[in-house]
């Protein structure tokens, strides 16, 4: 199967995520987070946050929102049957605390084809409600039994 590569630059529509005081404690408790700014409110806030601290990947529950999105479009054709996740790369710029309000935009970054396999690398832009980059990403998808 050939790679098809019209899509690359192509963004899609930003998607909004309201980070929650009990999210964050979930998502510390399925990872065993014990660090106290992301699971007690006092020592977060004498820290001077407005609240609780996301963990730093916990930027995956709310820019996951609009890279999937971009992952499963039509015109991007990629194959999921011989697909395997290849990596994500973060950089962290701010810290995201309970009550941001998140928006975060997705678009193809870049669509190659080597040795048999397709690379599709998505990238990913988080902001505040302040409009402050929080986190940006690339996300690569390797696809397997691809064309040139």
């Amino acid at each position: 199967m050939a790679i098809k590569t019209d899509a690359v630059g192509k963004t899609y529509p930003p998607v909004e995520y309201v980070v929650g005081t009990e999210k964050i404690r979930e998502y510390t408790a399925a990872t065993f987070d014990d660090n106290p700014l992301s699971n007690d409110e006092d020592a977060a806030k004498a820290a001077g946050y407005a609240g609780l601290v996301a963990p730093p990947m916990f930027a995956v529950v709310f820019s996951s929102k609009a890279a999937v999105p971009a992952m499963f479009d039509p015109e991007v054709e990629m194959n999921f049957a011989m697909m395997v996740h290849g990596a994500q790369d973060f950089t962290f710029h701010k810290p995201v605390v309970a009550g941001d309000r998140i928006t975060t935009t997705a678009s193809v970054k870049s669509i190659e084809a080597s040795g048999g396999k397709g690379f599709y690398v998505y990238t990913t832009e988080s902001v505040n409600q302040n409009n402050e980059t929080v986190v940006s990403a690339d996300w690569t998808c390797i696809v397997r039994g691809v064309e040139a």
